[in-house]
């Protein structure tokens, strides 16, 4: 085997070794249409249901931490380019404190 494949395969060792140390087990109950799409997914692509779940449930939190909404506050926190930028009422800055504190918990 050329020594580039085994820089690869070794590399992919580490790359899942640290995934699995960070990965933890939850039980969750689900609708039984949401069951069936894991598990034709799962079929589909010839991964195990909780593994279809991990990558669905990342992905879908990815895009939630993204897309959550500003909502502009009374007080100006700061000012950028001779603009006021207001604090944020929203559910955001609640959110990144609680990841934070739970971030703090885990280390």
């Amino acid at each position: 085997m050329p020594e580039r494949h085994i820089n690869a395969l070794l590399d992919e060792l580490e790359s899942r070794s640290r995934q699995v140390a960070n990965e933890r087990d939850v039980t969750l109950k689900i609708d039984q249409e949401d069951l069936i799409r894991l598990k034709a997914l799962s079929e589909v692509y010839g991964l195990t249901i909780d593994e279809v779940t991990a990558c669905l449930l990342h992905q879908i939190l990815l895009d939630v931490e993204e897309k959550m909404p500003y909502r502009a506050g009374n007080r100006i926190i700061r000012v950028e380019d001779d603009e006021p930028v207001y604090e944020d009422i929203g559910p955001t800055p609640r959110y990144l404190e609680a990841k934070r504190r739970l971030e703090q918990d885990c280390a």
